[in-house]
């Protein structure tokens, strides 16, 4: 569920392209989703984040929860005792995708099938590409309830924002009006900053350090 304040923030940080490195600025440079590495140049995600798990080696527990995903996703796959198995490949990838309408999958575990995840340039973010996939089992013991417990708190219903440079996590404590007020904060600051190095031919450290264009009430004129 996505509540409107959420949404702003999702519709805020998507037309404004606000990257990866801003959003983690706001945060006090935290909020790394760390091995999640972009398969394709380019691309841009931002969305409610949808955890999803594969584990003791099987990703039967995968093909069973995608069917959950709702349009506007973002998959977040874990793997728990998967060794450096791919979790998912190409055909699971266009389910979620094309069929599920899922915004993008993100992985800090490895995916198969990169021919194909490159060829039709999939946003996927991963820890990387293998060809040894998991089995398509099913698991009579469930995944351990600590577990299922911590980490689908620790991610589902966050938000995820995904770039060139990874993906970034904004917890559900920050979806707020304050949140929503440094994200115009963040995006007019860049503006500023590049206009005075680029219209101005300031240096860094006057821009940065010591940031004398608050010494001005027009920037730029």
């Amino acid at each position: 569920m996505v509540n409107d304040v959420k949404k702003r923030i999702i519709e805020k940080i998507r037309h404004n392209r606000i990257s990866t490195e801003e959003i983690a600025d706001i945060m006090g440079k935290k909020g790394l989703f760390e091995n999640a590495f972009p398969v394709n140049r380019g691309h841009f995600a931002v969305g409610n984040i949808k955890w999803i798990y594969a584990y003791n080696e099987s990703n039967w527990s995968i093909h069973e929860q995608a069917r959950d995903i709702e349009r506007g996703d973002i998959v977040l796959i874990e793997a728990f005792n998967c060794g450096e198995r791919a979790t998912i490949g190409e055909l699971v990838t266009k389910f979620m995708l094309l069929h599920q309408r899922a915004e993008a999958v993100i992985s800090n575990a490895k995916l198969r099938d990169g021919s194909g995840l490159i060829k039709h340039n999939y946003p996927v973010w991963c820890k990387g590409i293998t060809p040894i996939g998991c089995f398509n089992v099913k698991i009579d013991e469930p995944l351990d309830p600590e577990i299922y417990r911590t980490h689908k708190e620790m991610y589902d219903g966050n938000i995820a924002v995904c770039d060139d440079s990874g993906v970034v996590i904004i917890p559900k404590e920050l979806h707020n009006e304050e949140f929503l007020g440094k994200l115009d904060f963040i995006a007019e600051q860049e503006d500023i900053w590049f206009e005075c190095l680029d219209g101005r031919n300031w240096d860094t450290y006057d821009i940065v350090c010591l940031k004398k264009y608050k010494d001005e009430k027009e920037p730029g004129k």
